[in-house]
Parts: C-alpha cells; sequence; structure tokens
C-alpha cells in the first residue's frame, strides 16, 4: 500500500471532520500534508475520490484484521465473531469517522451519499454471509434482514449510551445485541416470511452503483504487474500461488484470502507498490461476492 497516499488521506479525513467537507479545500490539504498540488491529483482525482479511498482503508483494515483473528479458528466460534464485529466499530470510533458519515447523509451530496451507502452494504453483506456462517445454511432467506435489524439496534444503543455519558464497551454491546438476534431468527424462521426479501437486496445494492469485478480482469490485472516488474523468487511463488486460484473452476476463497497479506507486504516500498494493492484490494472484494 502507498503510505504515503493513506498519510495524505488521513490528513483529509482531519480536515474534513474537523471543518466539514465543503469546508475545506484541497489547498488546504495539500498545505496539511506538504504535498505539491501534482502529487495530490496523482493519488486523487478529487475530493470525492480522497473520501472514497479513505472509506476503502477503513475496510480494508477491518478486514485484515478480522481474517487474522480467523485464522484456526472454527468459523461458528461466538467469541470470534464478536470480535470481529467490533473491529469496525473500533476502527471508526479510533478514525473519529461517524462525525463525517453524519455530515454526509445529511448533505446534499449524491455522490458522497453514495459512497457512504455502499460502504455500508458492505458492511451488511459481510454480516450477512457471517451469520450464514456462524448460525447455519437455514437462516440464509432471513440473514440479511437480521443484519438490517442487528446494525439498527446497535446504532441506537450507542447514540443512547454516548449522549448519556454511559460506560461500556465495544464488544459487550455487541454481545448483547448479537443475543437479540439469536432470539429473533428463530421468530422469523417460524413466521416463514421476512420484509427485506431478494428483490429489494438487489435494489439497495444497485442504487449504490456497486462495481463486480470478473475473475478475467483480476487475471488480465496480475498479468499487467508481471510485465512491469522483474519479481523476486519469493514474489512469483505467492503470484504464481494467487493467480492458480484464480483461474480454478472452484476458488478457494479461504486460501486466496491468506495469501493477500503475504503478497502485498513483499511489495512494500517498491515501484508497483500501489498497483499490488490495487490488485489485491479488488481480489479482496472480488471474494466477497462469490
Amino acid at each position: 500500500m502507498n503510505n504515503r497516499k493513506r498519510k495524505v488521506a488521513d490528513m483529509a479525513l482531519k480536515l474534513f471532520v474537523e471543518k466539514g467537507i465543503q469546508q475545506t479545500s484541497i489547498q488546504e490539504i495539500i498545505e496539511k500534508a506538504n504535498i505539491s498540488k501534482g502529487t495530490f491529483y496523482n493519488y486523487f482525482s478529487s475530493k470525492n475520490d480522497c473520501i472514497a479511498d479513505i472509506l476503502e482503508f477503513l475496510r480494508y483494515d477491518a478486514s485484515q484484521q478480522r481474517i487474522a483473528i480467523q485464522i484456526g479458528k472454527d468459523t461458528k466460534d461466538r467469541d470470534v465473531f464478536i470480535e470481529q464485529i467490533s473491529i469496525l466499530l473500533r476502527l471508526n470510533e479510533e478514525r473519529n469517522v461517524q462525525p463525517l458519515f453524519e455530515a454526509i447523509l445529511s448533505s446534499n451530496e449524491t455522490d458522497l451519499k453514495k459512497l457512504v451507502m455502499q460502504h455500508r452494504v458492505f458492511e451488511m453483506e459481510w454480516l450477512t454471509n457471517r451469520f450464514i456462517e456462524v448460525m447455519g445454511e437455514e437462516i440464509r432467506d432471513y440473514a440479511f434482514e437480521g443484519s438490517v435489524l442487528f446494525y439498527g439496534m446497535l446504532q441506537y444503543m450507542l447514540f443512547t449510551l454516548r449522549v448519556t455519558n454511559s460506560t461500556y464497551s465495544l464488544q459487550h454491546v455487541v454481545d448483547v445485541i448479537l443475543s437479540y438476534i439469536e432470539l429473533i431468527m428463530p421468530f422469523m424462521m417460524k413466521r416463514g416470511s421476512a420484509m427485506v426479501n431478494y428483490s429489494a437486496i438487489d435494489l439497495l445494492s444497485a442504487n449504490v452503483n456497486k462495481k463486480i469485478v470478473t475473475t478475467s480482469e483480476l487475471v488480465e490485472l496480475g498479468d499487467h504487474l508481471k510485465q512491469q516488474y522483474s519479481f523476486n523468487e519469493e514474489q512469483q511463488d505467492l503470484f504464481d500461488a494467487i493467480m492458480n486460484e484464480l483461474k480454478q473452476e472452484r476458488i478457494r476463497k479461504v486460501v486466496l484470502q491468506h495469501l493477500l497479506k503475504p503478497f502485498q507486504k513483499l511489495f512494500k516500498e517498491t515501484a508497483i507498490e500501489s498497483q499490488v494493492v490495487q490488485f489485491t484490494n479488488l481480489v479482496w472484494y472480488y471474494l466477497r461476492t462469490i
């Protein structure tokens, strides 16, 4: 990952939170980050593009931490599940992005609203898939609605705890609300109906303009990387492993996920670091869609 680009995005986030997005100029970001205008536009095409990367960095960090704590553990492990949910909440608090989300959603900025909605849809889809893994295939028809209920309860519980200056831990809050969902889900299954059906889910995804990447696009991007840079033996071995998985009829998600972070680390501070980050991020997003 381009560390310099990330530092610029972090500086921009601080300014957006302190002053507001519209009140923060690109020139202020440039001055705060101590970079040239050309460098900024080499990293981002606009302020909106910068915000898109801020959210992408957030999702990527959460994903890597979630993968790390699940390695070697049972996918149904409830404690691991609670910690995985808590990770993004903790990152949101550490980076103080919630005020940014609230400002965007109350603004008239359609493109920015779509970015936040996309961010939230990604998270609801992740939670939906984990509900199915943890609770079983039989809840599939109700899992997305369960994720909507979970985040609705979570949002207002955290709001209430904060405004009342109550002492709480994120993991405890997640644990309690998860226990509510565990009681609600069997009731939903008994009734045999859900308010949120698959057509509504498809419409939600379409409305946030979610881009679906294909394996052929990933293979083409990987081939382009190979043409740009002379890999050493270790880099070549991991690259071959990733490309071989992408070309399989049945891609082994667990295998591929565990290869991405080590592969990315091998290109730290190299000439193609940013291209490798783009490639691994796209693979990561693709794995979420299959």
